[in-house]
């Protein structure tokens, strides 16, 4: 008998319950909505009454009484017909079964179509998401996203308009009926998303069919699989007289079993990652749960130290039978708080779920429980007038009546448990240090194996070490031993990517397999379904092609492994270092030839933003290439330098040259204007304001920028203007490579390079200059230079504290700048103006004259190279602006400046002919 038939059978029996009238829960809505949809016409409105007639408490005794009026009016016969309908699509579809159907629906209105076919089942059994249906689709690769792509392609949208309620097809009925027939031929009494996907399987010419085709899913792949995950998960949430009875149905658990997991049961099926390097750990826990009161070990550590591991450890020497005697048999649970919480909407529920789940713990005195975050029993489940999870075990805790093992950061149980001091004597803590390095290689060892049959590839004992050590040296805001497997799971991913692209003969099929499934939406659009069928064939054709490229040579690939002649894709410590360098920017690789003659060419690069400083620059050079080859000592920054001298001689210069040509660019450095730091309550900025203060959750200026980009260079301008306060906070920074902001965290100053400008002694080179400035020879001029340092000297020590001069790693006195030097500077920047001009299409030539008198008029030894862009402003900008404005220079045009015989600054044409006078600056004005 068919369900069609035998609902139409049922109309007595609905009948007779239709006048009864009461509460209807979101379980009775949606089971009527479900059978309007297969019945499809008005008749199965009146199939409300049943619905209504279902109460949370009561639906199996209302359904009892629809039975027994059904027998009384109809045949013996024609009742069992009936009662079959009524419990294969009321009281045996599961929640997860009856949302499937209300999802089909929401497909079927999404496209705006009037019927709920195959494809839309198929639809909602992938949109639900949880289910064993959902999960093995998911597994093949069969997305929501590709699938409603696929049924859009076959069957297009509808005309938009949608009836309220949506008729099944003839093929949808069909997978229905064989769901049931699926459910009851493995000895279920429910139907589950597992039995609507078989069903769906065996009826196996609807659209759904298609779809999976096209998507390459075999369906006796798919089949296989579920039946597997059915005899895995045993999953019965049924609802109703022939359901209700869950997996855990016969377990002395079954609350525990639902909102937990058995890690000792993953233990013996070996899910569960080694554990390694913390036997003295588990040792200590094990005593702790040997106790005969407050047996609750709390594993106490920082994020990623391994606490978790710790306990899967355990569970794996119970699985082995290697505990004492008191651990033996034991089972260990782990409790998903937030599962326990979930849904618990009213007053009461939680502590309910609570309650049950303690009788079992207490009942079953062969389970340790694990709470992993145990901070978040705090506060769980409370709600006005109620009392949360960690006052509801604290009892038992004390008692040992209940074993629990928690877990959770030192942060999170200062701030919590330790508030609760009732809370805290029930729970023994156990602190979980970080591991140290040469501990960490033997854990990434011990994990090499599951990481490799994961990605399908080799780490060498090199990447390990490497993941040890980069992590440990660059890394510094994670801990190990997470940093470091982190490290190798992502190193595994993207060589695995590498070598999974398809190979050279099949990427011009895939091409071609691109174009032609664009040429056949487009064929189906303009309803050209003839042509839409033949590409259809060329497609199925190629896609056939380019697997059996990939296949043959994955096995030409497998065979050369097997045979020796190659070792498959291979993780080295090269691809471990470009991992640290794009979490980090710090380039940890190997310095290849290229870059190794651009550092060493590095002096003679920068000089030519930077003229003279020869001391300055070389200084800067060697420590770039000590950092670059790894010979710096790791605990202290790159290098510290102060840059002392006269105001214009190229000290922000160097800094920001150095920048862009070893950092990328120049606004790669964190700069800070040490003038905004003359204050004492000003040196918080730099670290962040304190707990309580304006600002707190913003961090730092100088933490914050370094703590986002650790590689990079730090300018402190002008240092002599900061409060002193600022020089005791910087000890720790030059010294240790480290500072602690205002919310405990440690910033890594290791990979910086730290430049301070000052202008103290600025005094001293003008008044002991001498010659400088002039033409001197280089004896005399060395002479001077070394006398000038010797006074900057003595106003540096006299102005700064020993111990911050004593962790600089050098000071250095800039010279002076002679006339060569300021006119090689001017040519510098002649050239920038020269660029700015030519992006306006202006092209500007300055006669050596010109030059001259630039140079004359922007010297000044006591005032560097600052007067002499002063002199171009007055001199060529400002000269230019009037012509531009005038329109005498236009966009095309070129022109010279030049200096005439009476000594004014004229601008001429390109062909020579002088530009009317107006009002040009001739100079002599500013600073000399």
């Amino acid at each position: 008998m068919t369900f069609a038939r035998a609902l139409g059978a049922s109309r007595v029996a609905v009948h007779a319950r239709s006048s009864s009238s009461t509460t209807t829960t979101p379980r009775a809505r949606a089971m009527t909505s479900a059978v309007r949809a297969v019945r499809g016409d008005r008749t199965a409105h009146a199939l409300g009454g049943v619905s209504s007639a279902v109460t949370l408490g009561g639906a199996r005794a209302s359904y009892g009484a629809v039975r027994v009026r059904a027998r009384a009016s109809l045949g013996s016969r024609h009742a069992r017909g009936k009662r079959l309908v009524v419990e294969a699509m009321f009281e045996r579809f599961t929640e997860k079964a009856i949302k499937v159907v209300m999802l089909a629906q929401e497909e079927a209105r999404r496209l705006g179509h009037n019927f709920v076919g195959t494809e839309q089942i198929m639809l909602g059994l992938i949109g639900e998401g949880t289910g064993i249906a959902a999960k093995v689709l998911k597994s093949m690769g069969i997305s929501l996203k590709e699938a409603r792509i696929e049924v859009e392609k076959i069957i297009g949208r509808g005309s938009g308009f949608v009836a309220v309620e949506i008729p099944f097809t003839p093929r949808a009925k069909r997978v229905l009926e064989l769901a049931l027939e699926e459910a009851r031929q493995l000895g279920h009494n429910y139907i589950g998303t597992e039995h609507l996907l078989l069903g769906l399987l065996r009826e196996g010419e609807g659209v759904a069919a298609r779809v999976l085709e096209n998507l390459d899913a075999d369906p006796a792949k798919i089949r296989s699989q579920v039946i597997r995950m059915v005899g895995e998960t045993q999953e019965a949430v049924g609802a109703g007289a022939g359901g209700g009875q869950g997996a855990a149905a016969g377990s002395k658990t079954p609350t525990l079993e639902e909102f937990g997991s058995d890690l000792t049961k993953k233990a013996e099926e070996g899910k569960l990652d080694p554990c390694i390097g913390r036997a003295n750990e588990i040792v200590r826990v094990t005593q702790i749960l040997g106790r005969r009161t407050k047996n609750n070990p709390c594993l106490i550590g920082e994020p990623g130290v391994g606490k978790s591991a710790i306990a899967e450890g355990l569970a794996q020497k119970i699985a082995a039978n290697d505990v004492p005697e008191t651990l033996d048999s034991k089972r260990m649970m782990t409790l998903d708080m937030g599962l326990l919480v979930a849904g618990t909407k009213y007053r009461g529920e939680f502590e309910e779920r609570l309650k049950k789940l303690m009788d079992e713990v207490k009942s079953d005195e062969n389970i340790i429980l694990f709470i992993d975050e145990v901070h978040t029993l705090i506060g769980a489940g409370a709600a006005e007038g109620a009392i949360d999870a960690a006052n509801i075990l604290k009892p038992a805790l004390a008692r040992g009546e209940l074993q629990c093992i928690g877990a959770t950061t030192i942060d999170e149980y200062r701030k919590h448990i330790e508030k609760d001091p009732a809370l805290e004597r029930r729970f023994q803590p156990v602190q979980v240090p970080e591991p140290t390095v040469d501990e960490t290689i033997q854990i990434l060892r011990g994990l090499r194996e599951r990481y490799e049959l994961h990605h399908k590839l080799k780490y060498s004992d090199d990447a390990l070490i490497a993941a040890a050590k980069f992590s440990s040296q660059y890394i510094s805001d994670r801990f190990l031993p997470d940093k470091a497997i982190d490290l190798i799971d992502e190193a595994g991913s993207r060589v695995r990517l590498s070598h999974a692209a398809l190979p050279e003969e099949a990427k011009e099929l895939d091409k071609e397999l691109k174009a032609l499934m664009k040429e056949k939406d487009t064929a189906i659009r303009s309803q050209d379904f003839e042509a839409a069928g033949g590409l259809r064939d060329r497609e199925v054709e190629l896609r056939a092609q380019i697997k059996a490229i990939t296949e043959k040579k994955q096995e030409e690939n497998k065979a050369k492994v097997d045979s020796g002649d190659a070792t498959g894709p291979t993780v080295v410590e090269q691809d471990i270092a470009d991992i640290v360098a794009a979490w980090t920017g710090i380039p940890v690789d190997k310095v290849s030839s290229d870059e190794g003659t651009r550092l060493m060419d590095m002096e003679e690069t920068l000089h030519k933003r930077l003229i003279g400083q020869e001391e300055a620059v070389v200084a800067c050079a060697r420590a770039i290439r000590r950092a670059r080859t790894g010979l710096k000592n790791p605990n202290r920054p790159v290098a510290s330098f102060i840059f002392s001298g006269p105001t214009g001689v190229g000290k922000s210069e160097l800094a920001k040259s150095l920048s862009a040509f070893y950092f990328g660019s120049e606004e790669a450095m964190v700069r800070l204007d040490m003038s905004e730091f003359m204050e004492r309550h000003t040196v918080s900025k730099l670290i962040g304001s304190p707990p309580g203060y304006v600002g707190y959750s913003e961090g730092g200026q100088l933490t914050e920028a370094v703590r986002r980009r650790p590689y990079t260079l730090v300018l402190f301008d002008e240092i002599e203007k900061a409060h002193p306060d600022v020089f005791n906070m910087m000890l720790q920074i030059l010294e240790d490579g480290r500072l602690t902001d205002s919310k405990g965290r440690v910033v890594d100053f290791k990979n910086t390079l730290i430049i301070m400008t000052s202008n103290v002694g600025a005094s001293a080179i003008e008044k002991g200059g001498g010659g400088l400035g002039f033409q001197l020879d280089d004896n005399a001029e060395d002479q001077s230079y070394n006398r000038i340092k010797s006074l900057v000297m003595e106003d540096l020590k006299n102005y700064f504290r020993p111990e911050f001069l004593n962790r600089l790693d050098e000071i250095i006195v800039f010279r002076q700048l002679n006339k060569q030097e300021v006119r090689e500077i001017a040519y510098i920047m002649l050239e920038n103006v020269f660029k700015r001009l030519k992006e306006k299409d202006i092209t500007l030539e300055c006669t050596e004259r010109f030059k001259d008198r630039l140079v004359d008029e922007g010297f000044s030894p006591a005032y560097g190279a600052r007067p002499l862009r002063r002199a171009i402003m007055r001199l060529l900008e400002d000269n230019l602006s009037e012509k531009m404005l005038t329109g005498e220079i236009s966009e095309g045009s070129s022109c010279i400046m030049d200096v005439n015989a009476e000594g004014m600054i004229t601008v001429l044409t390109g062909d020579g002919k002088e530009l009317s006078a107006g009002s040009a600056y001739t100079g002599a004005a500013g600073i000399s």
